[in-house]
């Protein structure tokens, strides 16, 4: 091993060096150079010798205790992090739980409040969500009566005025589309109490919107379900671009009442808003005369499939065909065992550029009630139609007739009218309807209601020779309070009632007070 240089000798090296480097001029003498050479030489022998005295002095004494060191304190960035890992430990900790406390961080706490208002936003988000396209709907209708003239053939009560209501409330939810096929369901309840005048001897009845559920006590109310029904809308051609089909086809099935397919009127068609006489209200051989087939309340299980072209739009045209259940069809105590079958043409023409509404239709009840108390089938053909002309008028007219079949107190009727709406005197929401109808009585029943007894009591249940027929007017003043409520005066004129020759004509008087959201 290469010994290094002592401190002493490495100091005279650099002495030597230095008096080498020195410049000529001020070069020392030769005998200077070795005398300061051994000068320094001396030096250096007393160093070494004075430097191994205190190597043997060194090893001689023993080793000195270690002394520990001081305990260092913790670096500032070490405790930072050890308060972090407890922070965050306590979050954690918090974050398990899904309860809110007081003890734990308040970053916890807010977090967890954000996430719970997330949630609620959300949920609400998916209710809207599923309530789009749902439309909802409730009506309150009461009305009141007062009859002038009634006939002593009349039942007795019937001289009496008569107060009803009648609450109706409907949904319509669509469901998910499947391909181009649009579907819906649509549901209506109704309740009601009051029987109206409807037991007049006339054939025509004052008051459409008398509801009792005939099964319960007068002093109940009971809310049926009178419709639910699903509706599949189909574009057609099958398979096509949805967006440019102007065809489709509608599928109907369930319960329903099957006035709202077949023999509609823009003028004559809702007895809580328009005329009250059910010879208005829909063709009186269907209504009135009961070829309708619906059960007490008004409602039947049925079908009915419809294809709409709307090709020209200005002028579209549909086709409808609907089977429904009658007589004991329509309470669901038999299957559809010789049903109620309707067919409708209707199309909508503009006559100086105003739109109208025309419809024939074709109807065949298996199971027609008679006068008599036989059940019977019973066909018959019908027209129905509505034009606007000008901003205000509506005028309407329908017309019925019999083809097969007897046991029909009337077998042919025609009824005309207008509604207008109040724009001449600045009332726009107002409106007056003005109808008349004359409902002709059938040579059956004139030959038979002298003597006819259907109930087997052993009287007769009509006891006179009907005449020629029953003429109704009616006039109405529609007066709107507001988007919810209208008041409706009503008059209401019955000559000749139920065709009893020399009868006296019943005058009606009425209000209807309708709410509706």
């Amino acid at each position: 091993m290469r010994r290094t240089l002592p401190a002493p000798r490495t100091a005279l090296g650099l002495a030597c060096a230095v008096v080498l480097a020195a410049p000529a001029w001020a070069a020392p003498s030769q005998e200077e150079l070795l005398d300061r050479l051994n000068q320094l030489n001396q030096r250096l022998e007393q160093l070494e010798q004075r430097n191994e005295q205190l190597e043997k002095q060194l090893r001689a004494q023993p080793p000195a205790p270690a002394v520990p060191a001081p305990a260092a304190s913790p670096a500032p960035l070490e405790q930072r992090l050890r308060k972090l890992e407890e922070a965050q430990q306590k979050i954690d900790q918090g974050l398990e739980s899904e309860s809110i406390s007081e003890n734990e961080p308040e970053l916890t706490s807010r977090l967890k409040a954000v996430e719970y208002q997330s949630l609620n936003t959300l949920k609400a988000a998916r209710v809207i969500e599923s309530l789009d396209g749902v439309t909802a709907g409730v009506s309150f209708t009461t009305v009141a009566q007062s009859p002038h003239g009634v006939a002593s053939t009349s039942p007795a009560g019937t001289e009496n005025g008569q107060l009803n209501y009648r609450a109706d409330a409907f949904v319509t939810l669509p469901l998910p589309t499947v391909g181009d096929t649009e579907s819906r369901i649509f549901a209506h309840f109704r309740m009601g109490q009051g029987a109206g005048l409807n037991a007049l001897t006339s054939y025509s009845k004052p008051n459409a919107t008398a509801f009792r559920v005939q099964s319960a006590q007068p002093d109940d109310s009971v809310a049926v379900l009178g419709q639910a029904w699903y509706q599949a809308t189909i574009p057609l051609p099958f398979g096509g671009f949805k967006p440019h089909s102007r065809e489709q086809l509608e599928v109907n099935f369930g319960k329903m009442d099957p006035f709202v397919f077949f023999d509609q009127n823009a003028a004559a068609n809702d007895e809580t808003r328009q005329f009250l006489n059910t010879a208005f209200v829909h063709n009186p051989l269907l209504d009135a005369g009961g070829d309708i087939g619906v059960d007490a309340n008004g409602f039947t299980p049925g079908f009915r499939v419809s294809y709409l072209n709307n090709r020209t739009k200005s002028e579209p045209w549909r086709l409808s065909l609907g089977v429904f259940g009658a007589g004991k069809g329509a309470n669901y105590e038999q299957f559809f065992t010789s049903p109620l079958i309707l067919a409708q043409a209707e199309t909508q023409w503009r006559w100086d550029g105003n739109p109208g509404n025309y419809r024939i239709y074709y109807w065949q009840n298996g199971q027609a009630p008679g006068y008599d108390g036989v059940v019977r089938s019973r066909s018959g053909w019908g027209l129905s139609a509505d034009q606007r002309v000008g901003d205000a008028w509506t005028v309407f007219g329908r017309y019925g007739q019999h083809i097969v079949g007897g046991g029909a107190r009337f077998d042919r009727a025609l009824t005309l009218g207008a509604e207008v709406a109040g724009y001449d005197w600045d009332r726009g929401g107002d409106s007056v309807g003005l109808a008349l109808g004359w409902l002709a009585t059938s040579d059956n029943f004139a030959r038979d209601s002298a003597t006819v007894d259907a109930d087997s009591d052993g009287k007769p249940d009509y006891g006179y020779t009907a005449t020629a027929g029953e003429q109704v007017a009616e006039v109405y003043y529609r007066y709107r309070i507001n988007k919810q409520f209208e008041l409706t005066p009503n008059l209401q004129h019955i000559a000749a009632p139920g065709a009893a020759p020399g009868a006296t004509a019943i005058t009606i008087v009425g209000v209807r007070a309708q709410l509706a959201f």
